[in-house]
C-alpha cells in the first residue's frame, strides 16, 4: 500500500496558531505573568533493506506541546501530546504548579520584546516527498546493490535506509509573538563490510537534504559506500610521531562543532569552555573566516528566528581568525551581562571560507602525513581544549594516498589546533549545518606502534 497519501500533516498552520493562542489565554487567566508555547507535529517514513530483503518499515506520526510559564522570575515547564482544550489547560496548570515551587532566578524570563523577529522570509525548507513504501524499498535496494556490486570482497552489508520526514511548528509568547515554521529532511544511506582473508572493514556513505531532488542518486551513494569499505582493506598502524594531519570534510565539520560548543552561552556562564573571554581575540589562524548564516536557502540550520522568537542575524563569527561573538540565548546572555544573539537552540549554518582548491589540492598540500576519515570516542575536554581521539584513515606520501591506517590515536589541544590550520579545501561538506571543506593542520601527535 502506498504511504505517500498518508504522509501529510494533520493540522494547518492556522490551527496550530489558534492552539498556541488558547494556551497563552489559559496561562494569563490562571495568573502567569508571562508564558511561551511551542507546538509541533511531524510525520515520517523509514525503510531499510539488508542483503536485498526488506528489514524494517517504520511510519511515525507525532505531535507535542511544550508550555513554559513564569510567576515573576520563577519558572515552570510542562508538556503534553494531547491537543484537546482540557489537556492544554491541564498542561498550563502543571507548569504553574512547578513554577510555584521553584526559586527565583534573576536571569529567567522571555526574550526582550525588542529582539523578537518581525520578518519571516521564505527559506525554502519545506519539501514533502510523496514517496510510497514500494518506491522507498526500490531506492534502498538499488543503493545497497550498487555497494555490493563494487567488488567480490564486499562480503556483507549492514543495509541501506531511505528516510523522509516533514514537520511543522508554531512558537508563541505573551509578548504577542507568533512564529510559524515548516521543514522537511530526507536521507539515503548505506553501510557495507569488505573482507580479505580474516580482515574485515566497514564503511558507509549517505546523502541528506531538505528536498529529495537535492539528494545524491541512490546508486552513487551505494557505490561510494562500497568503495570506501574496500579502500580500508589492508589497514596498518603508524609509528608514533608528530605528523601533518588532514581532516576530510566530514571530520572537519566536527572541528567546527567544537567551536560551537565552546562559544555557546551555557558553557560560557558555567565557565566550562576553553574559549572564555575570547571575543576580539585571535582563536584561529588568520586565514580562517566563518560566517553564521541563518538565511541559507534549504540550509539544515536555517531559520528567521530562534527557539525564543529572537530575530536571527547573519554575522561574521570568525574574521581573519578573530572571534567576533558568542552563541547566546536570552538566559545565558543575561547571566553574562550581554544580549541574546538569536541562538537559543544552538548555532545556525556555519560557512567556513575555503583558502585552497579541492581534495586533490589538499592532498598535495599535505604532502606526506595522515588523512583522517574516521574519528572514534569522545576524547575532547571542553574546559581545557585537550583533544585525544581514536582515528582511522590513510597515510599519504608525496600527495598520493599510500595505504589505509587504523588503531591510532591523534592528540593535541584545540587552542593550538585552531591556530595551526594551514589550509581549508573547497571540497565543501553540504549535508549538515557546518559547511566546510577538508582542513589541514600543521602538526599533531599520532600514537600508533
Amino acid at each position: 500500500m502506498s504511504q505517500a497519501k498518508e504522509s501529510t500533516l494533520s493540522f494547518s498552520q492556522d490551527q496550530l496558531t489558534e492552539l498556541v493562542q488558547q494556551v497563552l489565554r489559559h496561562a494569563k487567566q490562571a495568573g502567569a505573568t508571562a508564558c511561551d508555547v511551542d507546538i509541533s507535529e511531524g510525520v515520517g517514513q523509514n525503510v531499510s533493506v539488508r542483503l536485498g530483503e526488506v528489514e524494517t518499515i517504520e511510519y511515525n506520526r507525532d505531535k507535542g506541546v511544550g508550555v513554559t510559564v513564569y510567576l515573576g522570575q520563577r519558572k515552570g515547564h510542562a508538556s503534553s501530546s494531547d491537543f484537546s482544550p482540557a489537556a492544554l489547560e491541564q498542561t498550563v496548570h502543571a507548569a504553574l504548579a512547578i513554577a510555584r515551587h521553584t526559586a527565583e532566578d534573576s536571569a529567567a524570563g522571555l526574550a526582550d520584546p525588542d529582539r523578537l523577529a518581525t520578518e519571516f522570509p521564505d527559506l525554502d525548507l519545506y519539501h514533502p516527498w510523496a514517496l510510497s513504501v514500494e518506491e522507498a524499498i526500490e531506492l534502498a535496494q538499488r543503493c545497497e546493490a550498487a555497494a555490493r556490486g563494487v567488488d567480490a570482497r564486499i562480503s556483507n552489508s549492514e543495509g541501506a535506509t531511505v528516510s523522509s520526514h516533514t514537520g511543522q511548528s508554531v512558537y508563541g509568547n505573551s509578548h504577542g509573538f507568533i512564529g510559524p515554521g515548516r521543514s522537511s529532511r530526507h536521507s539515503i544511506s548505506c553501510a557495507v563490510i569488505a573482507q580479505e582473508g580474516e580482515a574485515m572493514q566497514r564503511d558507509y556513505w549517505y546523502s541528506s537534504a531538505r528536498a529529495a531532488s537535492d539528494l545524491d542518486v541512490a546508486d552513487a551513494i551505494g557505490l561510494k559506500a562500497g568503495q570506501r569499505a574496500l579502500a580500508r582493506l589492508g589497514a596498518r598502524r603508524l609509528k608514533t610521531g608528530d605528523y601533518p594531519v588532514l581532516f576530510d570534510p566530514s571530520m572537519a565539520a566536527g572541528l567546527i562543532g567544537h567551536l560551537s560548543s565552546a562559544i555557546s552561552g551555557g558553557a560560557l556562564y558555567r565557565k566550562a569552555s576553553f574559549l572564555l573571554d575570547s571575543i576580539g581575540q585571535p582563536v584561529f589562524a588568520p586565514l580562517v573566516n566563518i560566517v553564521e548564516d541563518p538565511f541559507l536557502k534549504r540550509g539544515m540550520a536555517s531559520s528567521a528566528f530562534d527557539a525564543e522568537g529572537v530575530a536571527c542575524v547573519r554575522r561574521e563569527l570568525i574574521k581573519d581568525g578573530v572571534l567576533g561573538g558568542y552563541l547566546l540565548g536570552s538566559y545565558s546572555a543575561r547571566k553574562l551581562g550581554l544580549q541574546s544573539t538569536g541562538n537559543a537552540g544552538g548555532s545556525h549554518n556555519l560557512l567556513v571560507a575555503p583558502t585552497a582548491g579541492g581534495f586533490a589540492d589538499m592532498l598535495a598540500r599535505l604532502g606526506t602525513g595522515l588523512l583522517v576519515t574516521e574519528l572514534l570516542g569522545q576524547g575532547v575536554n571542553g574546559i581545557t581544549g585537550d583533544y585525544s581521539r581514536g582515528a582511522a584513515g590513510f597515510w599519504v606520501e608525496n600527495g598520493e594516498i599510500a595505504y589505509p591506517v587504523e588503531e591510532i590515536t591523534i592528540a593535541g589541544n584545540l587552542k593550538q589546533m585552531y591556530q595551526q590550520i594551514v589550509a581549508i579545501g573547497s571540497d565543501i561538506e553540504t549535508r549538515g549545518s557546518k559547511r566546510v571543506g577538508s582542513i589541514l593542520l600543521e602538526r599533531m601527535t599520532v600514537a600508533g606502534e
